[in-house]
């Protein structure tokens, strides 16, 4: 029987503070670790954080619009890390709608609301987490 290696954690950091995350078993996951660290630029949209990452990855077939709260998403039209806390310009409700179809790269740790304290423009740097 063959083990699947252990889902890559990342930490998420900005002047304010952090999150971890645990990021799935996919193309484009893996591809944004191994691109690890990043430090990026903060955008904000309604209750999502986003950051250019420099990385470009296709779309993937699961990706979706609608995600829940503290998703770890990767928008492929911009090639930013997207971080959903609640609704967006677009939302219907209290879902998160993204801009388009985004892969979804994994899932935050702890309180997603905690990324309500980011600003446009503040730094933030993206790395992996040894466990």
């Amino acid at each position: 029987m063959q083990t699947r290696p252990a889902s890559p954690r990342i930490r998420i950091s900005w002047p304010a503070g952090h999150l971890t995350a645990s990021l799935d078993n996919t193309p484009a996951a893996e591809t944004l670790a191994k691109a690890l660290p990043l430090v990026c630029t903060a955008a904000t949209w309604g209750e999502e954080v986003y950051s250019d990452t420099g990385v470009s990855v296709s779309r993937e077939t699961g990706a979706r619009q609608v995600v829940d709260p503290g998703t770890v998403a990767f928008w492929t039209d911009g090639g930013a890390l997207a971080l959903p806390y609640g609704p967006t310009p677009i939302s219907q409700g209290e879902k998160c709608r993204l801009a388009s179809p985004c892969n979804v790269l994994g899932r935050l740790g702890g309180d997603p609301r905690l990324l309500a304290t980011v600003r446009d423009g503040d730094p933030v740097r993206v790395e992996r987490v040894e466990l």
